[in-house]
């Protein structure tokens, strides 16, 4: 990857990482602008280029007996002159409150979304469809697939199976759904800060702004806590120093689909015992993990991960690199902590007038 970093005074005071560390950052395009522009400048500084994609996210439904819509929605891939990963740029639906009164008309430069009720359904359409179709031919493979046709209704594209069950309909981007623009970076091992840098700056040339739910989640290897001892260490972290962690860390209070760990996992990890790394994660899974917590254990335990990591996801938005690095580091000293044998205390009396020197000092860091 070969962005330009800023070399103004600022790049003196950021902090250093050393973990293999993936960002995702939560922006807002201005109105009348878009992800896209971003992406453009992204690869017009690194002399690269931009690849459409999709992305895959899912929605509360509001058609009866259906829970969840899945959908895809425009995503951009920005390689370097090389073809190496710089970022891609995604829409995040957790970002509502700016758009809140939004004039844009669907269907911003043709883009689209197509929506399935069924997540394994949309696994075999995003690998039949190409991101580049336009709205009313993107489906045609799938129509193709399943030996039917694509019905064009009202702007709408739909495919039915042979028996007239919808397998999957592509329908115009909701109206300011394209200002929303989740930068999610590739896993960086070195420069981090300077590589944030480099992404954020064009998108503060731009005019892009922090969200009013806007959060920045960081990916590290999962591996290494895929024992029971760093496993449990995780849990007691963001278990019982949940309210301090979130002090110390500055939490957007706004931010969504953030939770507190079950109760039943901290409980499990509290026990006492000493099972195998096997017992422990089939346990957990029994317990209500889910991705949409403080910290996102949930790759550690399954059988197949999709994204082998740990997701900690309570930094506060920012489009200042040093901010997004100095919290950071400050997660980075606490998951290694929780590496080592000893358990993570629970947090004293101190924590509760203090909470960012309470974490600050938490013992072993």
């Amino acid at each position: 990857m070969h962005l330009a970093p800023r070399t103004d005074s600022r790049e003196t005071t950021i902090d250093t990482l050393t973990l293999r560390t993936g960002f995702e950052i939560e922006l807002l395009a201005p109105a009348g602008s878009d992800r896209r522009d971003l992406a453009d400048a992204l690869a017009d500084r690194c002399g690269g280029s931009v690849r459409r994609a999709f992305h895959t996210d899912s929605e509360p439904s509001a058609v009866p007996g259906v829970g969840v819509f899945r959908h895809l929605s425009p995503a951009f891939d920005v390689v370097d002159a090389a073809g190496a990963p710089v970022a891609r740029l995604v829409d995040d639906i957790t970002i509502e409150a700016d758009l809140a009164g939004t004039r844009t008309p669907p269907g911003h430069r043709g883009w689209y979304r197509v929506l399935c009720d069924d997540a394994r359904l949309l696994r075999i359409v995003e690998r039949q469809v190409d991101p580049d179709a336009a709205l009313p031919d993107v489906l045609e493979p799938v129509a193709a697939l399943v030996g039917t046709a694509v019905e064009v209704l009202g702007g709408a594209a739909r495919v039915n199976d042979a028996a007239g069950a919808t397998v999957a309909v592509a329908m115009p981007l909701p109206g300011g759904r394209e200002r929303p623009c989740e930068v999610v970076t590739p896993p960086l091992v070195r420069d981090h800060g300077a590589v944030l840098d480099a992404l954020l700056t064009p998108a503060r040339d731009l005019g892009f702004t922090v969200p009013v739910e806007a959060a920045v989640h960081l990916h590290v290897d999962g591996a290494p806590f895929r024992t029971p001892a760093a496993f449990a260490n995780l849990v007691r972290l963001f278990g019982h120093w949940r309210e301090p962690l979130r002090a110390a860390l500055g939490t957007n209070p706004a931010c969504r689909r953030l939770g507190a760990l079950p109760a039943d996992l901290v409980d499990l990890v509290d026990r006492g015992a000493t099972p195998t790394w096997d017992e422990l994660r089939r346990a957990a899974r029994g317990t209500g993990i889910t991705k949409y917590a403080d910290v996102n254990l949930t790759q550690l335990v399954v059988d197949r991960p999709l994204r082998d990591t740990v997701e900690v996801r309570v930094l506060p938005g920012t489009l200042d690199a040093a901010d997004v690095v100095r919290r950071a580091a400050l997660v980075e000293r606490l998951l290694r902590r929780c590496l080592d044998g000893r358990p993570v205390p629970p947090p004293g009396a101190d924590a509760a007038h203090d909470p960012v020197g309470a974490v600050a000092a938490l013992p072993g860091t």
